[in-house]
């Protein structure tokens, strides 16, 4: 028997969605992330087949929570993540555009725990978990995977998490940064050195200490392997493993500071950052980001 191309109308669910620009507030900046209001429900096939539709890195599905305000499900192209920066703030800019919510605090149930916001007009803040230091990577692996020389590198890298891990990678200036081009074959062999089942999970997460522009303090790149996009405009999760990583190495000044990323790729997006706690106990972090709505439509999903 064969079975029809279109599927029987009881098979389509029907969401609203909002495509939300996070950590910019002009449209086509920043990172966007699509937001499908009430997706939770959604299978992870459908999860991940709508992020490879939307062609972004990644997008949101929220659904009611027993021990938070809201749960919420972040999704890559290939598998679900326990938490994200920026689909965080997209996802706390949609609820306010929709009218869902208003200025003040806020809970995320997440796959890396309660998230807690605080949304004050504009400026939407989260508060990452204290971080977990991982192991150190060999300064010459990682440089590989960015096609750089290891002189370039000026700290060791490492394994650090606030929600979701990267290997943060400090270099030496903006022209190290820009110089960066992913290398397939390094990349591989970084993935092994670590034990990595794939290619899309503790990237090493590039940051100088100099910024994009007269403002920032910082400026960070991240390339991805497929079947992610090629690079991550903003990666507000790395953001707070990254400011972790800075001041528990001493290498702020302050534990407050403006992250920047995305200047390169004509997207360019922007955090305020504070470290809570001292150096050597670090409490948790705080990362806040504007999100501006730029479409918001229906969407027509199989179950």
């Amino acid at each position: 028997m064969v079975r029809p191309f279109f599927m029987a109308r009881d098979e389509i669910m029907t969401f609203e969605f909002d495509w939300v620009d996070a950590f910019t507030d002009k449209p086509f900046g920043g990172n966007g992330c699509s937001v499908v209001h009430d997706g939770a429900v959604l299978s992870d096939d459908t999860c991940l087949a709508y992020v490879r539709e939307t062609s972004l890195v990644e997008c949101t599905f929220t659904g009611p929570s027993k021990v938070a305000d809201l749960r919420v499900k972040y999704y890559l192209a290939s598998r679900e993540i326990p938490f994200a920066g920026h689909p965080t703030i997209a996802t706390v800019a949609a609820l306010k555009h929709r009218g869902k919510i208003g200025d003040g605090p806020l809970t995320l149930e997440t796959g890396a725990g309660i998230v807690a916001v605080e949304v004050a007009g504009d400026d939407i803040t989260m508060t990452q978990q204290a971080p977990e230091f991982g192991q150190n990577v060999p300064a010459e692996i990682v440089a590989a995977v960015g096609g750089i020389s290891r002189d370039l590198i000026i700290a060791p890298p490492q394994i650090v998490s606030t929600g979701l891990p990267f290997c943060i990678t400090v270099l030496k200036d903006r022209a190290a940064i820009e110089a960066l081009r992913l290398d397939a074959t390094a990349f591989a062999a970084y993935c092994t050195e670590l034990g990595l089942p794939s290619t899309d999970v503790m990237e090493p997460y590039w940051i100088t200490l100099q910024g994009a522009s007269a403002k920032g303090d910082t400026y960070a790149r991240l390339l991805l392997a497929p079947p992610s996009a090629p690079e991550d405009p903003y990666t507000g999760s790395a953001t707070g493993a990254a400011a972790s990583y800075l001041w528990a190495q001493g290498l702020l000044d302050s534990p407050k500071y403006i992250a920047e990323q995305g200047h390169g790729m004509g997207r360019p997006g922007q955090a305020r950052v504070e470290v809570l706690g001292p150096r050597e106990a670090i409490s948790g972090v705080k990362v806040t980001g504007r999100g501006v709505v730029v479409m918001s439509g229906t969407a027509f999903l199989p179950r």
